[in-house]
């Protein structure tokens, strides 16, 4: 069974930073696919980024295009998503999800195509 663990939420103010990681226990992926997706108040949950190997692919949503960065620490086991440039609109509480599969392009922005959630951590973005 796979456990996946985030961390670095909290509050920041529009404009700032923050530094989302997860880290994977319980199984090692030699090939996979893992990534966020975050809810809002109200709203529907939705993608946001994903990681797929062998031969890295990176996928974003459009609204976090050019903003957002998500990598992978394979000694660690982890995925990281480094967030920029925030804006209130990025306030949510995010998800890491993994898959062992290289999960298809067509099926990134579909939750069931992931096998592992973890808890959620909150970002806030607000000054």
């Amino acid at each position: 069974q796979v456990q996946l663990a985030e961390s670095g939420g909290g509050l920041v103010q529009p404009g700032g930073s923050l530094r989302l990681s997860c880290a994977a226990s319980g199984r090692t992926f030699s090939s996979g696919t893992m990534g966020w997706f975050r809810q809002a108040p109200g709203k529907e949950r939705e993608f946001v980024a994903a990681l797929r190997w062998p031969g890295v692919s990176v996928h974003y949503t459009d609204a976090v295009k050019g903003r957002f960065t998500i990598s992978r620490d394979n000694a660690k086991n982890t995925v990281n998503l480094q967030m920029n440039s925030l804006e209130p609109e990025d306030t949510a509480v995010y998800y890491c999800v993994a898959d062992p599969t290289r999960v298809i392009l067509s099926s990134l922005r579909v939750g069931a195509s992931y096998d592992y959630w973890g808890q959620g951590t909150q970002v806030t973005v607000s000054s």
